[in-house]
């Protein structure tokens, strides 16, 4: 099964409840995106959104300029439907990050738990390519992945685990280390999983 057509099929066999990464709201990230400078005009990309509930506290701060990018077409559909006359005010990208899209500069760039999915480097240097392409020079990149001692797979997938560090010499110097995070996430069924939040303000 290709990556997108696994992600369809997660997002068309489970509910939200059912998925490891559910968060009612996402604290943390809405956390570094304000500490980002987020202000009614920011424009914000979340990587992999699917549907999570950060477009819905977005909008709900005025945001202005919200894009939510995933390769499954279903999460976003099952967006669309939550938020309901609410989505027109998002621009929605259905594509795998690392492929052949695009989106208006943007100010933030968020990902939680996309990146730590791309354990081939070829696919990790393509989303480099759309990160340096879509984020504004000054702008701030929000990555969250497994950390150190999380799992070493999710969904059925392997996945590259890091720490602030290692991530900040895997982006390059173009982006340096501004704050970090290290949750330990709560899936809905009580299983603990470590996370690292890292934000970084691109310098090239």
């Amino acid at each position: 099964m290709d990556r997108h057509s696994h992600w369809q099929h997660v997002y068309q066999t489970k509910g939200e409840r059912d998925l490891s990464w559910f968060q009612e709201t996402p604290e943390i990230s809405l956390t570094l995106i304000e500490a980002a400078g987020l202000r009614l005009d920011t424009c914000v990309l979340d990587i992999g959104g699917g549907d999570s509930r950060l477009v819905d506290a977005l909008l709900a701060k005025g945001v202005g300029c919200v894009c939510v990018l995933d390769i499954a077409g279903e999460a976003i559909t099952r967006a669309q439907a939550r938020l309901g006359p609410e989505s027109q005010r998002v621009f929605w990208i259905v594509a795998d990050v690392t492929g052949e899209w695009a989106a208006r500069p943007v100010d933030i760039w968020h990902d939680r738990a996309v990146f730590h999915f791309l354990t081939d480097s070829a696919d990790r240097e393509a989303y480099l390519g759309q990160l340096r392409r879509h984020l504004r020079p000054g702008g701030s990149a929000i990555i969250a992945t497994f950390g150190p001692d999380g799992p070493e797979k999710c969904s059925g997938l392997p996945v590259a685990r890091y720490s602030p560090l290692t991530l900040q010499s895997t982006l390059g110097p173009d982006f340096t280390l501004a704050d970090f995070v290290i949750h330990d996430h709560v899936t809905p069924w009580g299983k603990t999983q470590q996370f690292q939040y890292s934000r970084f303000q691109r310098v090239g």
